[in-house]
């Protein structure tokens, strides 16, 4: 198949490299608002290059969209309009109510959207939901996920990122209902800065938790930094009534032991989101491919990228605010 790139960029570029692998994919065809991106890319790797969105959707089977954030609701838009299947990297729009209003429009109109949370895709995630759904660990009671990137980004990306809940911990909250198969009602955030001025401001934190209350009463702890300098650091300790299980526990922990003659982890750490969870990207993609071809149904639905927006949503109206929370108080349209 032949699939259309939109955002030839650092996770652009990694995602063509890693459908270009793919045995289901014959072409890759890239475009890029900023002139001279594709066709760069495109030189380096033997991709074709298109002159815009619409010239590219008009000879594609698939099509993904890795652009700035601000620009994922008008792609899809246009995706959905050709009736073209879609891979959108996450946050579908910048707000609730636009979120909402792409829900509604694509599952009226019968277009394959598959939305990039790719921990779904990682062994050890995987490995959790099934000891959850198999009864393994007893009653689940509390779980503990954490997002801390090795070095902050660059003071330019804040403006549009969303802030740490909605860029980061994001991730956090679409794995948690992933694991638990539960739903969030109620949360609690917070949020400090301790590192450079211009996360304040931009209104942002470099350092956030909160509390989640799912709808069984399991109680969820989820923290992001900016500032994790040991190294890119991703976990999830699920703890029940007849055991723990962790992931991301592996030799590239970025955590060093205190006690005396313990020689784990042996490193070397992992220093991005790209290399953390390079498998997983591949998995996911290559299930975007049947998704794609109508062999599967999308893995990670519109409405699965919504529910996961709204809590990042209410953790921050909690931050500003200071109170606790209710899910029932983030709107959502029908």
């Amino acid at each position: 198949m032949r699939i259309g790139l939109a955002g030839a960029g650092r996770i652009g570029a990694f995602h063509a490299a890693t459908l270009a692998e793919l045995s289901a994919v014959d072409q890759i065809v890239v475009t890029d608002a900023m002139p001279g991106t594709a066709a760069r890319l495109a030189a380096e790797q033997g991709y074709v290059e298109a002159a815009d969105v619409d010239e590219l959707l008009a000879q594609v089977d698939a099509f993904v969209i890795t652009t700035p954030t601000n620009s994922h609701a008008t792609l899809l838009r246009q995706a959905v309009a050709a009736g073209v299947p879609t891979f959108c990297e996450k946050p579908l729009a910048s707000t609730v109510e636009e979120t909402s209003e792409l829900v509604a429009l694509v599952e009226a109109s019968g277009v394959a959207v598959h939305v990039g949370f790719q921990r779904r895709f990682d062994a050890g995630y995987r490995r959790a939901r099934a000891a959850v759904q198999s009864g393994e660990l007893g009653f689940v009671h509390t779980i503990r996920a954490n997002t801390h990137d090795q070095a902050p980004p660059p003071a330019a990306y804040l403006p549009t990122s969303g802030g740490l809940f909605r860029d980061c911990s994001v991730h956090d909250f679409d794995i948690i209902r992933f694991v638990t198969g539960r739903e969030v009602v109620s949360v609690f955030g917070t949020g400090a800065n301790k590192g450079a001025s211009f996360f304040t401001e931009a209104g942002d934190v470099d350092t956030a938790a909160a509390v989640l209350t799912l709808d069984d009463d399991t109680l969820a702890v989820v923290t992001a930094t900016r500032y994790g300098g040991g190294g890119h650091d991703v976990r999830m300790d699920v703890m029940g009534s007849e055991g723990t299980l962790g992931v991301g526990y592996d030799d590239s922990l970025a955590v060093l032991s205190a006690e005396a003659d313990v020689d784990y982890p042996r490193g070397p750490q992992k220093w991005s989101f790209m290399e953390r969870f390079q498998p997983a990207y591949v998995s996911e993609l290559t299930a975007f491919c049947e998704v794609a071809t109508g062999a599967i149904p999308s893995p990670c639905t519109v409405r699965d990228a919504l529910a996961a927006f709204r809590i990042a949503e209410a953790c921050d109206i909690s931050r500003l605010q200071g109170r606790p929370v209710l899910l029932d108080e983030i709107g959502v349209g029908e």
